[in-house]
């Protein structure tokens, strides 16, 4: 069996980060390389040292306790590697300091440059040569640049050079193996992995050198290395062996007793392991541990809590199973006693569950997987669900609350109305304290149900049905109460935006996330946020990015960009950025909205994504694939009629029709009932179809009750839509003035959010190339819809000679923004604005900014309300 350090056969791979570091360290005085054994220290320094013409290299013996000894085998290294002499024998009356002076002189002889490597430094166990060394490694000569390697921290103070920026440091960390050196490892040997098998052993590793080589020795004529890859663990032979021989045999008695009842644990802190140990001190012996590089990690900056190495935890809690088995279980108990008194129920329950206690770990599951759920963890919830031995829950009906939650998680929502009847039953026999806490987890999930089915009229029907307070609840049933409450606000803040009570649905959300957030339920606050911008987004754009911007932020504090309840922010935040034409912002939301979903989600924001996914292929004239988007939303099953019906029937018909599918365009018109034909988004369908049919006059008629305001629009964007096809209309009539008034009313509504989406869709865009220089107060929005549009001409498109950039950087001098803040904005250099205002200055024969202002008003290049 290989050794700690042992070489690796030549041509495996090379370490080029580390040989980089090495090469950088030498420029300096000392480099100390500090690693856990097996790390590939010595055979990193060695191939390093080789490289290298003149190189001392010298590995302090295992306990060596002899500072003679010490600097005899230094002094024989040093005069092998210059051709000298034999060092003396070991003599009695030994001088440390004369010996010291002695390596130094030899070490200016030696010549420029030369290396002198120390490896194994942690055997040298005498202060005395410890102090020595120290001398000579901070009076080296020029020439001499010296490493020392050693498992824990250095027995040797070399704070001076540290101070003095002279000592180079190689940690652990470096000399963990990447994903993609695992990779090349596996390769080099000739073996054969999926991806996803290289990525579980670099995990189970942690990119440890020994146990990757250890796990290539054992697969390379293994007849199934995928499921070697699955089952391999510290339980492993070799690595037993190794592990056993190198780190857990060579720690006292009191030592391993803690590392091997602190097993059972993921996570340990001082406190914790003097409970498991009936000891004191641990917290010491920990960071000493880690200290040494004894496959012990800290996990906070304070280090009071720590893990094992994957690896070396399978190891102890083997060795554990094998010497003291019948303590297990109580281990468990007193870990579990620890948890339950600081109210961490998932490590309570866990630890129930590995000591055999299943009907208490079941009760305090049921008791607390509403809470758990609440900070988003319902995966955890399940997880903890299906480590109960197998038909465990027919003797525990409390359970079936679990499996509701597991099951509206996964989206089976017949499986968990069946489990909700089940608990329904359990909760009538349970004494009052369980049941108001069964009663009102019940409630919460069956609103979540309502939701989750689509199904908005039976939201408003089970918040009817909620309990009332009651001035003699308890301090818990308090809780449980505004629990149940915020749940309520969010699903009532959801259900209102569908059903177009916006006003009341960014109400109810932002009292959702107010209360959320002073329970301390982050998850349901972020929950609350990410439905704001969708509440909103029909009555201000503005508003919406912001309240979906707010939740982001939030959600990233918390970790939970990638998660579900996030996505309805993402996919709001695509649809805003698609209507006012930044396209590539838009499709990078869009793909965090789809890979946060990809697990499956609610009808709802399904329906959202496909939304968003169609409006920007449409926007990119990508009709085709806007039109299965929208038959993808079309799809969606929602319990009756919804916000967004409208818009996809209307847009899905206006797509039919760009592709030339009039027949089919107009069936899906006749098809649709009077109150969807009624609403403004079916009206600009079927103007969008009576253009295609040449029938002008048709479509004017067709978007009248939008334009008069008599037909109902979610959101303004329709009615930019209508006076665009209006204007369309009246250019083919031969009324070109009624087309520019259409274009220029359409403009004035597009302008405060700077609305592009429906001049892209409509081919409307054209229209602007027909306005006169001077007959416009929105030139710079023209010229973001143009660029938009990809048909940005190759000269200036308004007055003053400005182009389209300049007109940018323009339309935000009327703020108090910054320079920076609008490079910012414009995703620009501040050199890009600063050279864009001398132009703008320049050609408006302005000497500031507001004069600057102030002349693009009344050139017609500002709309003199913006601000």
């Amino acid at each position: 069996m290989p050794g700690p350090d042992a070489a690796t056969p030549t041509g495996l791979i090379d370490r080029h980060d580390l040989v980089a570091a090495l090469d950088r360290a030498a420029t300096l005085r000392v480099t100390v390389v500090s690693a856990p054994a097996g790390s590939g220290k010595t055979s990193l320094l060695r191939a390093w040292a080789a490289r290298r013409a003149r190189t001392a290299f010298v590995s302090v013996r295992p306990d060596q306790q002899d500072a003679q000894l010490f600097w005899l085998a230094l002094l024989g290294a040093l005069r092998a590697a210059t051709g000298g002499s034999e060092p003396p024998p070991p003599s009695p009356g030994f001088n440390g300091p004369a010996m010291v002076d002695k390596v130094r002189a030899e070490l200016v002889e030696a010549g420029d440059p030369f290396i002198l490597v120390i490896d194994d430094l942690h055997e040298l166990s005498t202060t005395e040569a410890a102090e020595q060394l120290a001398t000579l490694l901070t009076s080296l000569p020029s020439n001499v640049h010296a490493i020392v390697a050693t498992r824990g921290e250095s027995p040797v103070r070399l704070h001076r050079l540290r101070l003095a920026g002279q000592l180079a440091e190689i940690r652990a960390g470096q000399f963990r193996f990447s994903l993609a050196e695992t990779r090349a490892l596996v390769a080099a040997a000739g073996i054969t992995l999926t991806d996803a098998d290289v990525a579980v052993l670099h995990e189970r590793t942690e990119g440890w050198a020994a146990g990757l080589r250890l796990a290539v020795l054992a697969l390379a004529g293994h007849p199934d290395p995928s499921r070697f890859v699955a089952e391999f663990s510290g339980n492993d032979r070799t690595i037993a062996e190794y592990l056993m021989a190198e780190m857990l045999e060579r720690q006292p008695a009191d030592v391993q007793r803690l590392l091997l009842r602190t097993s059972v644990l993921d996570q340990v802190n001082g406190e914790l392991a003097d409970l498991l140990t009936g000891g004191t001190g641990s917290e010491r012996i920990l960071l000493e541990l880690e200290d040494a590089n004894a496959f012990v990690v800290s996990l906070d900056p304070g280090r009071t809590w720590f893990r094992y190495h994957h690896l070396f935890r399978d190891l102890l809690r083997l060795e554990l199973r094998r010497t003291t088995p019948g303590d297990i279980p109580e281990l468990h108990r007193l870990a579990a006693g620890w948890f339950a008194v600081r109210a961490e129920p998932t490590e309570f329950i866990r630890h129930l569950q590995a000591a055999g206690d299943w009907a208490l770990a079941a009760r305090v599951l049921t008791d607390h997987a509403l809470s758990l759920t609440l900070d988003g963890k319902a995966g955890t919830v399940a997880a903890l669900l299906r480590s109960f031995p197998p038909r465990f829950e027919e003797d525990s009906p409390g359970l079936a609350l679990v499996h509701a939650i597991a099951d509206l998680d996964e989206l089976r929502l017949d499986q968990a109305a069946g489990h909700l009847n089940v608990v329904r039953a359990y909760a009538a026999t349970t004494p009052r304290d369980r049941q108001y806490r069964l009663r009102t987890a019940i409630a919460s999930l069956e609103l979540l149900s309502a939701r989750l089915r689509g199904n908005f009229d039976g939201v408003f029907e089970q918040v009817d049905a909620l309990p009332t307070p009651d001035p003699r609840w308890t301090a818990s049933e308090v809780a449980l109460s505004n629990d149940l409450r915020a749940i309520a606000l969010l699903n009532l803040g959801v259900s209102d935006a569908w059903s177009l009570r916006l006003a009341e649905s960014e109400k109810y959300l932002s009292e959702g996330a107010d209360l959320a957030r002073d329970i301390g339920r982050p998850y349901l606050e972020v929950a609350c946020m990410a439905h704001l911008g969708f509440a909103a987004v029909g009555t201000s754009i503005a508003r919406a990015r912001q309240y979906c911007e707010d939740a982001v932020a939030e959600a990233a504090r918390h970790g939970w960009d990638n998660e579900p309840v996030i996505a309805p922010a993402y996919a709001t935040l695509a649809g805003i950025l698609s209507w006012t034409g930044d396209y590539d912002q838009a499709e990078l939301w869009l793909q965090r909205a789809q890979r946060a979903t990809q697990g499956g989600t609610e009808p709802g924001l399904r329906l959202v994504i496909h939304l968003a996914a169609a409006i920007l292929q449409a926007a990119r004239g990508r009709d085709h694939e806007a039109l299965a988007e929208f038959d993808a939303a079309q799809r969606v099953e929602m319990a009756g009629r919804h916000a967004l019906l409208s818009r996809i029937v209307g847009w899905s018909i206006a797509t039919q029709v760009r592709l030339g599918s009039i027949d089919q365009a107009r069936d899906a018109v006749v098809a649709v009932d009077e109150e969807l034909a009624a609403t403004g988004e079916l009206r600009n369908a079927i103007a969008v179809l009576r253009l295609a049919e040449a029938d002008p006059a048709g479509a004017r008629d067709a978007v009248r009750a939008v334009l008069d305001g008599s037909a109902p629009i979610n959101p303004v964007i329709t009615l930019i839509e209508a006076c665009l096809l209006d204007a369309l209309a009246c250019r083919s009539l031969g009324d070109l003035r009624a087309a520019r008034a259409g274009v220029e009313r359409a403009l004035n509504l597009a302008e405060p959010d700077r609305v592009i989406l429906p001049f892209a869709m409509t081919g409307a865009w054209q229209l602007l190339e027909d306005l006169p220089p001077h007959g416009t107060s929105h030139a710079a929005l023209i010229a973001d819809i143009l660029d938009a549009a990809r048909t940005e001409p190759d000269r200036a498109t308004s007055t003053g000679d400005l182009s389209p950039s300049e007109l940018r950087v323009l339309r935000y001098l009327p703020t108090n923004l910054t320079r920076p803040e609008i490079a910012a904005a414009l995703s620009v250099s501040l050199n890009t604005v600063n050279t864009h205002l001398r132009h703008i200055y320049a050609k408006l024969n302005a000497t500031d900014r507001s004069t600057a202002v102030q002349r693009a008003r009344d050139l017609r290049l500002l709309s003199a309300g913006r601000s």
